[in-house]
């Protein structure tokens, strides 16, 4: 449990998109909205292929969804910054739609369409997964100062025998409180695997983002010097998590603004 305690605590417990986000606040008015749809790719980089190749082909898509008027679509790249060995990819396409049903209409138009675009993603890299997750936010991050540029951390959890995610949507809702309130600028989520999986070891991700690793820092240094002890009266006995893996985002497109 101690171990669980630190993760949480270096989790921010443990994506955020800026304003126009595909993700809409979850924690509003004490109730949690509905889920949304995250898709999330891990590929390698081909031989001789690195960053630079990748950005010109994301420019290509981009040039893509602008002819398409593809504007509910968030995207991200993200880099590995705290890993090991079991991450063995170089980069994950992180993105999302505010409604599944829009996300299906961007894939299906990418199906479509996107096949020149997509040879040229698959000229710099090769991916072997491509999974969803249905996504809850439990704290809506501050306006950001570069939204471009974020670091964010996923954990891997799960529940302790006889509990239900309804028993712990308190103790989160709460620790999301307690965190805000000692000056937190985190954004945090939780994703329950949807698709593209099976036979995972995780009940959920916890998935937490900041603008810069000091901010991630100074979470860390609350929880040390006292956020344990809230943690403890919320989580004890009742989660486990692994350690956290924390990678740099670079944001790729961003969704209109949801009026809704």
């Amino acid at each position: 449990m101690k171990k669980t305690l630190i993760t949480l605590a270096a989790s921010g417990l443990i994506l955020t998109f800026a304003a126009g986000s595909a993700l809409a606040d979850s924690h509003e008015g004490g109730e949690l909205k509905p889920a949304t749809p995250v898709e999330l790719f891990a590929c390698s980089y081909n031989e001789g292929k690195g960053p630079a190749d990748l950005d010109q082909a994301i420019a290509g898509w981009n040039a893509w969804a602008d002819q398409h008027q593809l504007t509910d679509y968030s995207g991200w790249t993200l880099v590995p910054y705290y890993f090991g060995s079991e991450q063995d990819f170089d980069v994950l396409w992180l993105g999302g739609t505010s409604k599944a049903a829009e996300l299906g209409r961007a894939q299906d138009l990418w199906l479509a369409t996107g096949s020149e675009q997509l040879a040229g993603f698959n000229d710099v890299w090769t991916c072997d997964t491509h999974a969803n997750y249905s996504t809850l936010q439990f704290k809506k991050p501050p306006e950001r100062e570069n939204p471009s540029n974020l670091v964010l951390s996923f954990t891997d959890c799960s529940m302790a025998d006889g509990m239900t995610f309804e028993d712990l949507v308190p103790s989160l809702m709460e620790w999301a409180a307690y965190r805000e309130g000692h000056g937190s600028t985190s954004g945090m989520w939780v994703m329950f695997p949807a698709y593209g999986g099976g036979g995972e070891g995780f009940d959920f991700k916890f998935v937490a983002s900041w603008q810069n690793l000091a901010e991630q820092g100074a979470d860390y240094d609350q929880y040390n010097e006292s956020g344990w002890e809230k943690g403890n009266e919320l989580f004890q006995g009742k989660v486990s998590c692994d350690s956290s893996r924390v990678y740099l985002a670079t944001n790729r497109r961003t969704a209109d603004a949801d009026d809704g």
